[in-house]
This record gives structure tokens, C-alpha cells and sequence, in this order.
């Protein structure tokens, strides 16, 4: 703990709040809440932690706090800053799965359609379903039963789902809305139980189109009253009060939190939802975090209810959700929230293997790796690698690897400008001035630790420009191949030497990951850069002949020997105006007359 970070727990107030922990590049990593900020913020510092925690504590070089006049206005603030900095320690939905609903359209003559995308507009919503078949079915059979227009644009006459009983026909016929409201009324009626009487209904018209003998009529009915059956009670009822409400349940283990969401949408339990993330303060405060970032993702709707394990603040979810949130005490109820409860356990035990596992591979491999260089944790590793073929298209790329996982949105490119075709030393030194000049500049993150693929000499030019130019302290490490090119060796250390790592070790395979991945991203700009360059041809450049108009021609033709020696008008058959097709013509015409004057 450094000086600045205990000067500024002397000053902690003991009012509720918001912090922000940076790491040494000013960068925020967590955000947290408290309802004291003293004592919560101290806390990171004295005491013994859990891994992770720890983990995060020794990159905490500085922090920030923000004072709020309520629990409920700490738990808004957090919110919005996590979005703000998306810090790297903050609880992550990655998983941005979508349910599908069914819409009312809000237009003059609705449609019913299936959709992902939920809106804040004036159409009514109804689900989510467990899936697109679930939704897809119920719509079908809404449409059986509900004569909404089916058609995208309104056309100039009636279509045949008129004619089956399955559209009022707006394009033809003034629909007044207060058909549609009815119909709509009856659809959430139907949707949230309603079904039931429905179905009573259409059986008594059955039996009284039998007794009339209106056999076809009655098939219908039947035929209704089955689609009923098949689509609306495939499933249990859990519930009979056909409210829509979501059930949370969680568990922590070993600084780990699972959450799990039951939706239970018309009564019926139709889809759950699991989150797994590292937890680094209390369990209930981060449920409450969780249930406000859960919520403020389009793909989740809020339902009329919600029903929260023991322990939670009720009324601060009620406040941030602006619904019904409760606690049960007996009953269905909460057998569901020990039912969440009891599989967000049995998920966290079942996940641990491979988060250990994961771990190890990951930022247990920087660990790993640190202790053999004898250097700090390098959360963020940079690597380098040049491509060409004899000098042809020379290219060079960089890829990023953060918590030793592959950070794809800080990869970079280079085309070389300045190094000779077969210079690598100079496209070596090139790429790395651009590049630190960059981060310089730009004030980006530095990296833990730079990571060349090659030998001492590409080494050495690395560290004249990151020490001796730009002035930086950064560990440089060189990745050596053998004959099969394979990752043989690590070089580490002015002037260079073999750092002793066990082919078998977890920081071993990092490197070679790390190598692997810098290699493929350099091959394919290469060959990107190769492919794009093949394409170019003597008949680039030619007055009015474009990409298109080219292709044309090597259709027409099949080579380009054959355009250069076309005549204006077999150029005209292929394609071209008269006065391009006469301008090619002439064109490669006196490309010919060198080649023969010289034959003369």
C-alpha cells in the first residue's frame, strides 16, 4: 500500500458512496459501492483476502470515492459508472441472449409478429418464450383465432387470409380501432390464462355444429381447440395466478457468486438464466448490483413481480425497478426461490474445475511466468512478429494479451514505410517506434511486457528503441523457434539469456499461444496484402475501364493477352462504349510498337 492510497483512507468519510480503484496506468478496474465508505474501502487493504481479491488489491495504486445521500442513489451511481468505464473486475453479462417475444404493432391496422428487438414504443409485448419454436406456434394459433392483417404493406386488394377468416381485410374495409382494442384485450386475456375459457367456448360450439350437422364447422372448432391444447399446455402450471415474475436465487463459494433467474411468465416456468462471476464484496450488495445491470439490458423485460432470496433489501429493488419485489415466507413461492437458490449452488460447484482450470491456463500462467522472469505479473503482454515472402509485401503485426486471454480489440496491423524490402532489424524497429511513439502520445496503457518473435538480435533493437529513444522501462523477451519452428526457448535480460521454463508449465504453454497467435495474425495480413496486390494487372489504369467493366472483359476474352490484342470493334462486342473500346485499342497499340521496332 503506498503513500497516497493511506492518506486517503485517513479522509474516508462515514457516509454511503461509490469507489473507483485504478491500477498504475490511471485506469479504472473496479467500481464499488458502500454504506459506509470508510469501512468498506479499508477493508480491501487490512486483513486477509481470497485470491482474487487479492489479486485486485495488489493493482490498486490509486482510488476515487463519490459521496451519495442514500443506499439507493450509491446503487444508481454505481450503475451508471460501470457502464461509463466497463472496469475489468466488475461483474460481466457477457452473455447477451435474447428471448423472443410476440408484439402488437402500435399502427393504425397492428400486426402480431415474432421479435428479439424490445422497444420502448407504444406496441404491446408479450413473453419472453424459451424459444423462437415456442413463440412461433403461439403465433400461428393467435393467428387462427385473431384476424390481424398478415401483409407488410397494405395492398389494393383483399388476399387469401381474408378469404381463410384470418384478416379483416384494412385494405378494403374501414376498420374502426375499437375492434382492434378488443382483440388485443382478448389476446392478453387468452395469453395470461384466458386460454381456459376459450377452449370451453369453442367446444361448445363444437358439439352444437355436430348436433347440426355442420361436420366441417366442428372440424374447425376441433382442430382449434387441439392447437390449444398442443401450443398453451405443454408445460406445467407452477403457478395459478398467471402473473409474470422472475425468481432470483444465488450462491458464493470461494470468492465466486452464481445467479440464477427463473422467468415465470403466465404461471408457467419456461426458461432460466445463469451468471457465474468473482464477487468482491457482500453477496447481497452484489445482487443488487447484478439485478440492476440485469435489467437495464434490452433482452430482459421487467416482469410485474419479483421474488428475491432472504437477506435482500427489498425496498431498494422496489425503488430501482419500480415493481413489486418480495421476500417469501412460506408457500410455492418460496420453494421456487429455494429451487433458484439450490441450482445456482449446483452450478458454481459444477463450474469450479474449469474456472480452476481456466485460471491456472490464464493469469495463473502470468504468475507463473513472472516468478521465472523475476519480474511484475504481466496482466498486459504485447508481441510482435514480421511477414513477408522474399521481401515481397513486408508486414509486421502486434497482438495483445491481457489476464494472459487474447484482447483482440487492441491487435494492430503494420504496413512497413521506412525498413528495406529484407531488412527485418529495420521493419523490427520501425513497428516498435510507431508504435510506443503511439502509446506515448496517445496516452494509452503500457504493457507489462513486450514479447519479440525472434532472437537477441530483434531483442536488442527493441530495447534501443523502447529504453534508449523513447525512455521507457518495459521487460522485453524474445521467443526463440527450432527447427521445426516451434517455440523453443525464452530470452530474457541484457545481454540476453535462456530463462529455464518446463515445457509442461502452464507459463510455457502461454508463450507458446502467445507466439502462435502473433504469427497467424502477422501470416494473414500478409497474405491479405498478397491476395489484394495479385488482383492488380496491366489493365489497371486503362481510361474508362473500371472493376466491373474489366471483369467483363477477361469473361469475354479469357485472358488478358487476348484484350491487348482485340480490335476497337471486338472490344465493342465484348462490352465497351465505341470511344473506350477505341482508346484500349490504341492504347496497347503503342505499348506494341516498341516491342516491334526492336524485333525490326
Amino acid at each position: 500500500m503506498n503513500e497516497l492510497i493511506q492518506q486517503k483512507l485517513a479522509i474516508l468519510p462515514d457516509e454511503p458512496g461509490c469507489y473507483l480503484m485504478k491500477d498504475r496506468q490511471g485506469t479504472v478496474i473496479y467500481v464499488g459501492k458502500a454504506k459506509v465508505l470508510k469501512n468498506r474501502v479499508r477493508s480491501y487493504f487490512t486483513g486477509s483476502h481470497d485470491a482474487k481479491t487479492q489479486r485486485l488489491v495488489t493493482e490498486i495504486e490509486d482510488f476515487e470515492f463519490i459521496v451519495t445521500s442514500s443506499n439507493i442513489e450509491a446503487l444508481i451511481l454505481e450503475l451508471n459508472l460501470i457502464k461509463q468505464y466497463d472496469p475489468k473486475y466488475n461483474i460481466m453479462l457477457k452473455d447477451d441472449k435474447t428471448y423472443p417475444y410476440l408484439k402488437l404493432t402500435a399502427e393504425r391496422h397492428p400486426k402480431l409478429i415474432v421479435t428479439r428487438i424490445v422497444k420502448k414504443d407504444k406496441g404491446r409485448y408479450f413473453g419472453p418464450y424459451p424459444n423462437v419454436t415456442a413463440a412461433t406456434e403461439t403465433k400461428k394459433l393467435l393467428d387462427r383465432l385473431y384476424p390481424y392483417r398478415k401483409c407488410h404493406t397494405l395492398p389494393d386488394r383483399v388476399c387469401l387470409y381474408y378469404h381463410m377468416g384470418q384478416c379483416l381485410a384494412p385494405c378494403v374495409n374501414d376498420i374502426p380501432k375499437e375492434t382492434y382494442k378488443e382483440m388485443t384485450d382478448d389476446i392478453a386475456r387468452f395469453l395470461n390464462g384466458g386460454y381456459k375459457e376459450m377452449k370451453k367456448e369453442l367446444t361448445a360450439k363444437m358439439n352444437a355444429a355436430a348436433e347440426n350437422l355442420e361436420f366441417e364447422r366442428a372440424t374447425e372448432y376441433r382442430d382449434q381447440i387441439s392447437n390449444i391444447e398442443t401450443v398453451m399446455e405443454k408445460q406445467t402450471m407452477t403457478m395459478h395466478d398467471f402473473k409474470d415474475r422472475d425468481i432470483f436465487g444465488y450462491a458464493v463459494e470461494k470468492g465466486w457468486m452464481c445467479v440464477q433467474v427463473f422467468f415465470v411468465r403466465q404461471g408457467k416456468l419456461i426458461e432460466r438464466d445463469v451468471s457465474l462471476f468473482p464477487v468482491y464484496q457482500d453477496p447481497e450488495e452484489e445482487l443488487l448490483t447484478f439485478i440492476g445491470q440485469f435489467y437495464s439490458k434490452a433482452a430482459h423485460i421487467k416482469p410485474s413481480e419479483v421474488l428475491l432470496p432472504t437477506g435482500i433489501d427489498r425496498e431498494i429493488v422496489e425503488q430501482l425497478l419500480d415493481i413489486h419485489a418480495y421476500i417469501p415466507q412460506r408457500g410455492k413461492k418460496k420453494d421456487l426461490v429455494q429451487l433458484a437458490t439450490k441450482n445456482a449452488a449446483i452450478s458454481l460447484r459444477q463450474k469450479f474445475q474449469l474456472l480452476d482450470r481456466q485460471e491456472e491456463r490464464t493469469v495463473g500462467a502470468c504468475e507463473e511466468l513472472a516468478d521465472a522472469m523475476n519480474i511484475s505479473i504481466p496482466l498486459r503482454i504485447e508481441a510482435f512478429d514480421n511477414s513477408h515472402t522474399h521481401g515481397v509485401e513486408p508486414v509486421s503485426a502486434m497482438v495483445s494479451f491481457v489476464d494472459g486471454k487474447p484482447n483482440r480489440k487492441d491487435y494492430r496491423k503494420y504496413k512497413t514505410k521506412t525498413a528495406a524490402a529484407h531488412d527485418d532489424y529495420g521493419a523490427m524497429r520501425e513497428v516498435i517506434r510507431r508504435r510506443y511513439a503511439r502509446v506515448l502520445r496517445d496516452d494509452l496503457p503500457l504493457p507489462d511486457l513486450v514479447v519479440i518473435d525472434g532472437g537477441k538480435g530483434q531483442m536488442n533493437i527493441a530495447r534501443e528503441v523502447i529504453e534508449d529513444e523513447l525512455g521507457l522501462s518495459i521487460p522485453i523477451a524474445g521467443l526463440a523457434k527450432d527447427e521445426k519452428h516451434n517455440t523453443a526457448n525464452l530470452l530474457y535480460g541484457s545481454p540476453p539469456e535462456l530463462v529455464p521454463l518446463q515445457r509442461s508449465s502452464e507459463a510455457f504453454y502461454l508463450l507458446q499461444r502467445i507466439q502462435d497467435e502473433v504469427h497467424r495474425f502477422a501470416i494473414t495480413f500478409h497474405r491479405q496484402r498478397r491476395q489484394a496486390g495479385s488482383l492488380a494487372s496491366s489493365l489497371d489504369g486503362l481510361p474508362g475501364v473500371g472493376p466491373k467493366r474489366k471483369q467483363n472483359l477477361l469473361k469475354h476474352f479469357g485472358s488478358v493477352k487476348k484484350i491487348k490484342a482485340a480490335s476497337a470493334d471486338q472490344l465493342v462486342e465484348a462490352g465497351l462504349p465505341k470511344n473506350v473500346a477505341e482508346s484500349v485499342a490504341e492504347y496497347f497499340a503503342e505499348q506494341r510498337k516498341p516491342a516491334e521496332e526492336s524485333a525490326d
